[in-house]
């Protein structure tokens, strides 16, 4: 298999601004052949589109998805909390499965674990019905902060549709280790976000949420051991993009730059 036929994907949050149907349009012509959307908020206030079942919105998305042979992958960005409840999502869910999404991501904001997994537990059975599956991501500001810390979580829930979502920065940056990446249970991980970062990581939560949100580099760009994680990662695993642009810069050459940093990234791996 050459580079250029691996699937690459782009995460919306790399060009939030964009609505869904812009934003499909954008990574086709920049290359990418997945993107994900973000249909839900990640934090109050923060941007997000939605999608209504039956929709002319949702319409004109399914077309431009088909018209450009782009698939949609995962829809972002729900907060596990302490008073979460799963069933607030089923519009939504059986509204992106109708476009084709396989997968849905969550943090865990619950310091209680036990409750934590439950609740995952749940949404992992309120997702099984319309055929998605849940991938949990480590962030070092939240009680699932640790690559190690969200693969407990999704093992004890028992469930076969949870996953752990392998974002590089979160992975790295949380003391993650790619050996722990190789030796997770088969089909666990089944996701990768790629970025890159630079210097010193960030002690304070305010710090690693300002670089989360806007001090990524595109893959490459940074001192990363990306094509060492890519080695670790399932060969099924889907591969995608997540680096927020800066401001200033058009969507259409950052998403461009973004493709061809990752498709050089994979290129060094040489992935068969």
């Amino acid at each position: 298999m050459t580079t250029q036929a691996v699937p690459l994907g782009v995460a919306h949050f790399s060009a939030i601004a964009l609505p869904p149907l812009d934003f499909v349009r954008a990574a086709a012509k920049a290359g990418f052949s997945r993107v994900g959307l973000r249909l839900h908020p990640a934090f109050p206030g923060a941007p997000f589109y939605e999608l209504p079942a039956g929709s002319s919105a949702a319409r004109d998305v399914r077309s431009a998805l088909a018209d450009h042979g782009l698939s949609l992958f995962d829809i972002e960005f729900v907060v596990l909390s302490p008073d979460f409840q799963p069933e607030t999502l089923t519009g939504m869910l059986e509204g992106t499965a109708a476009l084709g999404a396989k997968r849905l991501s969550v943090c865990g904001d619950d310091p209680d674990e036990a409750r934590l997994t439950d609740t995952f537990a749940g949404l992992c059975d309120l997702c099984a019905g319309v055929g998605m599956s849940v991938d949990l991501e480590n962030m070092g500001w939240r009680p699932v902060a640790t690559f190690e810390a969200a693969l407990r979580v999704v093992e004890a829930s028992g469930r076969a549709n949870a996953g752990v979502l392998v974002d590089a920065l979160h992975l790295f940056r949380n003391g993650g280790r790619v050996s722990e990446v190789a030796s997770a249970p088969a089909g666990r991980v089944a996701a990768l976000q790629l970025c890159d970062v630079r210097g010193q990581a960030p002690m304070s939560a305010e710090g690693m949420v300002a670089e989360a949100r806007a001090g990524r580099f595109a893959p490459g760009e940074g001192m990363l051991p990306l094509a060492d994680l890519l080695a670790a990662v399932p060969r099924e695993a889907a591969v995608a993009v997540e680096v927020p642009i800066a401001e200033g810069r058009e969507p259409a050459d950052h998403l461009a730059h973004l493709a061809r940093c990752a498709r050089h990234v994979l290129g060094g791996h040489n992935l068969p």
